[in-house]
């Protein structure tokens, strides 16, 4: 009796949910709706499934480009400033704790100055500007009458404020006249880390607020355009580039064209490392920058040099010169390397600022330089 009743019941349910669908399918079938809250609750029911996951829409008083946007934001070159200095003391210490030890004692005698000049040609400060800054040294403390050791250390401060010279101008050239953009060349050696440089120097100019455009005119090394584009994809600029092994001068006449007619403020030419003793290269190196210009005035033309190479890279300084008017250095690696005096020496040796320091592995590890402030972090 009670499993009869059970099948009828079961029996009842089927007919009527049957029933149910049956009238849902002739509905459809002819054109015909199901009620506006049913269409509610199935496309609340579709979004919330798993496999239709709710969007994430931006709310009104935010653009929905901005939304889409992956773009970094590059650190304001005067926060950069704040943040290398600690590693700039830190990676210099030796030269500044050397220089401040000798001029702490109670008397210099030969022998101390002895020490003071090869501390500093130690840091590859060079020849000339030590024997420069040694004779200066002495006399300020012979005239003065110093016997201060605070008041010894303090003239040496002003003393290498000095020969670093404060009074260069270090701002990058790039802006250019008549309405074109300014057109920066980056050259140097094979692995001073020029494209790096270049990548870096691109967030400098964004966070100040410039539309760049990038050129991949390296085409000898396979992926030195794919860097650099990764590079400016990261901060939202444009990376024009050639075919692999095609004419690096093509390619940057190509990016200066790009730039004037996008109204870019700068051009940044990254160009492939050469050894300065090749002259064919060089040769090339030349060409690069006649070919440029005849679209838009190169503006500045920046030396990247690697500090940990000391000496020798006051060679690479010169025959660049030589060939492309180096207007401005940037000295990488320096967080690698005791030997800070290389700026000194480079700038005496080519007569040209430097304008750029790149310390650490960080995106934004590149700064300009202040004289001031490298010569109080040398003597943190």
């Amino acid at each position: 009796m009670t499993t009869s009743l059970f099948v009828l019941i079961i029996a009842a349910a089927v007919v009527i949910l049957g029933g149910g669908v049956a009238l849902l399918v002739a509905r459809r079938s002819s054109g015909e709706l199901p009620p506006p809250d049913v269409l509610d609750e199935i496309t609340a029911e579709s979004i919330k499934h798993p496999e239709h996951p709710e969007p994430q829409l931006p709310s009104e008083d935010e653009p929905f480009e901005e939304k889409l946007s992956d773009r970094e934001r590059p650190d304001a070159p005067q926060g950069r400033l704040v943040r290398l200095r600690s590693r700039l003391a830190r990676s210099n210490s030796s030269l500044g704790k050397g220089l401040l030890a000798i001029l702490g004692r109670s008397t210099l005698d030969e022998a101390a100055w002895e020490e003071i000049e090869d501390t500093l040609l130690a840091a590859d400060v060079g020849v000339g500007p030590t024997q420069a800054l040694v004779e200066s040294l002495r006399t300020r403390l012979r005239v003065e009458g110093v016997t201060d050791p605070q008041r010894a250390q303090e003239v040496l401060r002003e003393e290498l404020i000095a020969i670093v010279d404060p009074g260069r101008d270090r701002t990058l050239s790039s802006v250019g006249a008549d309405g074109l953009p300014g057109v920066v060349l980056v050259v140097g050696v094979n692995g001073t880390g020029k494209t790096t440089t270049v990548g870096r120097l691109a967030r400098v100019l964004v966070a100040d607020d410039k539309s760049v455009v990038l050129g991949a005119a390296d085409t000898f090394r396979a992926a030195a355009a794919d860097q650099l584009q990764t590079w400016g994809d990261r901060v939202g600029v444009h990376t024009v580039r050639g075919p692999e092994a095609g004419d690096p001068a093509s390619v940057g006449f190509e990016a200066v064209q790009h730039g004037i007619a996008d109204g870019a403020d700068v051009v940044l030419v990254d160009t492939a490392g050469r050894l300065h003793t090749k002259s064919g290269l060089m040769d090339e190196l030349g060409k690069v920058k006649r070919v440029i210009e005849k679209k838009a005035p190169v503006t500045e033309v920046l030396l990247v040099i690697d500090a940990t190479t000391g000496q020798n890279g006051l060679t690479q300084a010169r025959v660049f010169g030589e060939v492309v008017d180096v207007t401005g250095i940037v000295l990488t690696k320096l967080d690698g390397t005791a030997k800070g005096g290389i700026v000194i020496a480079v700038q005496q040796e080519l007569g040209v600022p430097v304008k750029f320091v790149g310390l650490g592995e960080g995106v934004d590890d590149l700064a300009p330089f202040d004289a001031v402030d490298f010569v109080d972090a040398l003597l943190d």
